[in-house]
């Protein structure tokens, strides 16, 4: 099977603010599997960004349950800190993302051993913005 690419997006208008995250979950060759897009309520950008990559892991889990285990995966975000600190690269300085960077790394180990964290450019991750613009519209 081919790589599965989750892009992610996690933003807050105001910073604090209004707050949103999204997935757009696609083949290696670019076909949509799977969007997902959710309104957070208030909060700021870091909170938004980590909670668009517990969505993809939440979403990816209810697509493939157990078989994400034998599955490639890349979880594609516009973030360099959220990359390093989910790879452990960089010390998680807030506080309150301690719990979320807990949760995903959980789920990481229980359901994803073969899970990629991919910096890419806002550019590249349109599809993703344009989710979480809408479910901060929707509020």
């Amino acid at each position: 099977m081919d790589k599965i690419i989750a892009y992610t997006a996690g933003v807050a208008k105001g910073n604090p603010g209004p707050v949103a995250a999204a997935v757009y979950i696609t083949t290696a060759k670019g076909e949509l599997l799977k969007e997902a897009k959710e309104f957070l309520g208030n909060g700021n950008s870091k909170f938004a960004e980590y909670y668009g990559v517990m969505l993809a892991l939440q979403t990816l889990v209810s697509l493939y349950a157990e078989k994400t285990k034998d599955m490639e995966f890349a979880i594609n975000l516009t973030s360099e800190w959220v990359k390093q600190q989910l790879n452990s690269e960089t010390p998680i300085t807030e506080p309150g993302l301690v719990p979320m960077f807990i949760e995903i790394h959980n789920m990481r180990v229980a359901s994803f051993p073969n899970l990629t964290f991919t910096l890419i450019s806002q550019k590249q991750n349109k599809a993703a913005e344009r989710l979480v613009d809408e479910a901060l519209e929707a509020k």
